[in-house]
């Protein structure tokens, strides 16, 4: 044990509360593991035992202002911030309350602590909490210094483990940090494993302290994390360095693991000598005997393990009595409902929208969508300064699609700035920043570049439903994609269905520059995540110019058009397949129906329509299997079949990638002849 010297670590050290919390988070271990487990209260379960000093220790130094995004072995943290044993305990078990009344699992924490830090909503990935720590740093680095808004000491923690620094999401926020210089804590709890595979297999030298010793713009703390003194020491220095240096620091403490990765892990590819040797570095003897030299002797800790253990009891009886939450609203908080989460979104900064209108007021000459989307842009910039334009190139150049061309020089690069090339970065740190009362517009350069980020916008979606209304990260993806004059499998992909798959995402597809306006003005003030999906070929398309709808026009979500009425077929589009439809259908008595938004979208505008023409054509570009035509046909079938004088059919794009060459690609995308064939095939009928 390193040397005791009190007046170095015990004047700022409650040393009785650490012991409080860390023989709190034992006997919670204890019981899960020797009756809540084996009972099948508790399905999943995480032992913190041998990272619960550390953990406490750090917790105890954050305070209102600060947030920490932990993972599922962060409990003993979460006591240590203020999170009630009941909700612990009881989420734990999946009963109503807690962290989110019984629709996570219990290991995946979220807690709003009011008047103190908060705990951001976790992840099930491993390596995903990274990057919207980070994102909670940059918006204290942007609220301090362009809002005034404080405490100006401010700073986001995160925890992982030694595995998780082989993640993307790591190495993306160790960039963002450090070339930033954000006020970021990276807690690493090195205990030596990732489930069964050792750290050689994750870390070159077993050592990520070391390795990043000489990595430009970040401060490293290494030590062991089972030494009271040595731990308490360099937590509190690595904190110190962040709030005064606003500069981002590494600690690195090693731990064991005493328990397996999880309740079900038996630990056989641990050696009998390996076990031994963990168990001889357990925090809690080594804190027990330290603490007998200051503030809590032998007598004392006796009161407080039976104290403690009341406590347990008493909060799992707690926790028990709520019981379950009904089914009857389990789908509930997928999307805001006019009840407000307690954190995150504009509408928690006091934020007041301008005024809106639904209906459009055309003024001057017709604009393409380019020019409108970034005319909105500048407008919501220059009347919200929590709005913050971000992504590849959307800088000086102005994005590879011109569309914030110019904005960086009107607003500065707090406000419009270029990322590095990383989307996990691009869209997590996005999460913090929303979740910080910032309202993000992140932008993917090209629809198949999203897929690095797809775990960071699917923990975004579901993020107020899991947390059951306390959080919610409102952002803006604007996502350019689908055919040009040319084609590829990278660049040219539409794909929007796998977002509307995702709960939580609100998904806009506008044809035109009106609509464009409408949908982008509204997502921007709303208060969920928004997908907005910049058609490539539409963006300075002849026909898809109009007229600026004016300052105040705002299109709800879920509102289809129709472009052309008719009384013998429906054909329900969107996107670039909207014109192709029109042109496909001149000549005929048929309604073509531009959905406009795909979730939510206008199944009633659609049925409506179809019991009329009783015939309904499909038409999109994206892959004919599992494509979002599916969906549409299924909805038809189920409601109105009676109703129907033809087969629900579709044109699509066949399954395969977009082909690059230009005579390729028009066989391959709904071209207006297959279109105007497919539509006399049904008016046969």
């Amino acid at each position: 044990m390193a040397d005791r010297d009190p007046g170095r670590v015990s004047a700022d050290v409650n040393w009785r509360e650490v012991a409080r919390l860390v023989l709190a988070s034992r006997e919670m271990d204890r019981l899960e593991e020797q009756e809540l487990v084996p009972a099948k209260k508790v399905m999943y379960q995480f032992s913190a035992r041998g990272h619960d000093l550390a953990q406490v220790l750090l917790g105890l130094q954050l305070k209102d202002g600060d947030a920490a995004c932990g993972y599922y072995r962060s409990r003993p943290l979460l006591l240590a911030l203020g999170v009630s044993m009941a909700d612990a305990l009881g989420s734990g078990m999946g009963l109503a309350g807690g962290y989110s009344d019984g629709r996570d699992i219990g290991a995946v924490f979220n807690y709003p602590n009011p008047g103190g830090a908060h705990a951001l909503p976790m992840s099930g990935g491993v390596g995903a909490q990274y990057t919207p720590a980070t994102g909670w740093a940059q918006a204290i680095d942007y609220k301090t210094r362009v809002l005034k808004e404080g405490p100006e000491d401010a700073i986001a923690v995160v925890l992982g483990g030694d595995a998780s620094c082989a993640t993307g999401g790591f190495w993306s926020a160790l960039t963002i940090a450090t070339t930033q210089q954000l006020p970021l804590l990276i807690y690493i709890e090195d205990n030596g494993y990732g489930i069964s595979v050792p750290s050689e297999y994750q870390t070159p030298g077993k050592n990520i302290a070391a390795n990043l010793a000489n990595f430009s713009g970040l401060t490293i703390f290494d030590g062991d994390g089972t030494e009271p003194d040595e731990a308490a020491r360099l937590v509190k220095e690595a904190v110190r360095h962040v709030r005064t240096k606003r500069a981002p620091a590494l600690l690195r403490l090693t731990v064991p693991r005493l328990e397996g990765h999880s309740f079900q892990d038996t630990q056989s590819y641990k050696s009998p000598e390996v076990i031994d040797r963990e168990w001889a570095r357990d925090p809690l003897p080594k804190l027990k005997a330290y603490c007998a030299d200051y503030q809590v002797g032998d007598e004392e800790w006796e009161r407080l393990e039976n104290e403690v253990a009341w406590e347990v009891g008493a909060a799992r009886a707690e926790a028990e009595a709520r019981g379950t939450s009904s089914p009857e609203v389990v789908t509930d908080h997928v999307f805001y409902e006019d009840q407000m989460q307690q954190i995150g979104g504009l509408w928690n900064a006091a934020y007041e929208a301008p005024a809106s209108s639904d209906t459009p007021n055309p003024d001057g000459q017709r604009i393409n969508m380019v020019t409108a989307i970034r005319r909105v842009l500048d407008q919501e910039l220059a009347s919200n300064p929590r709005v913050l334009v971000f992504g590849e190139d959307v800088g000086p150049k102005g994005g590879v699609h011109a569309v914030t061309l110019g904005l960086q020089d009107k607003f500065g690069r707090d406000r419009v700035f270029d990322t590095s090339l990383n989307e996990e970065g691009i869209v997590g740190r996005a999460v913090g920043m929303a979740l910080a009362g910032l309202m993000p517009v992140p932008e993917i350069q090209f629809r198949k570049y999203a897929e690095p980020a797809t775990e960071q916008i699917n923990d975004c979606g579901t993020m107020r439903w899991r947390t059951h209304n306390r959080f919610a990260a409102p952002m803006v993806l604007r996502v350019p994609g689908g055919f040009f004059k040319c084609g590829d499998p990278w660049h040219s992909q539409t794909n929007e269905v796998q977002f509307v798959h995702n709960p939580g995402w609100k998904v806009a597809v506008p044809s035109n520059a009106e609509d464009a306006v409408g949908l982008l003005r509204g997502s921007l003030r709303g208060n969920d995540p928004v997908l907005f999906f910049e058609h490539r070929a539409m963006l300075d398309d002849s026909w898809a110019r109009r007229p600026w709808p004016g300052d105040e026009f705002v299109l709800p979500f879920g509102r289809a058009k129709k472009v052309r009425e008719g009384d013998k077929i429906t054909i329900v589009t969107w996107g670039a397949m909207v014109p192709r439809c029109e042109a496909a259908a001149e000549g005929i008595d048929a309604e073509v129906i531009d959905l406009r938004t795909l979730m939510p979208w206008d199944s009633e505008a659609v049925l409506e329509s179809v019991r009329r023409t009783r015939r309904c054509l499909i038409v999109h570009e994206d892959l004919r299997t599992g494509g979002f035509g599916a969906e549409i046909a299924a909805v038809v079938a189920d409601e109105a079949f009676l109703d129907l004088d033809a087969p629900v059919a579709r044109v699509t794009m066949p399954d395969i990638p977009s082909p690059h060459h230009p005579r390729l690609l028009e066989w391959a995308v709904p071209s207006v002849e297959r279109i105007r064939a497919e539509i006399d095939r049904l008016m046969g009928f």
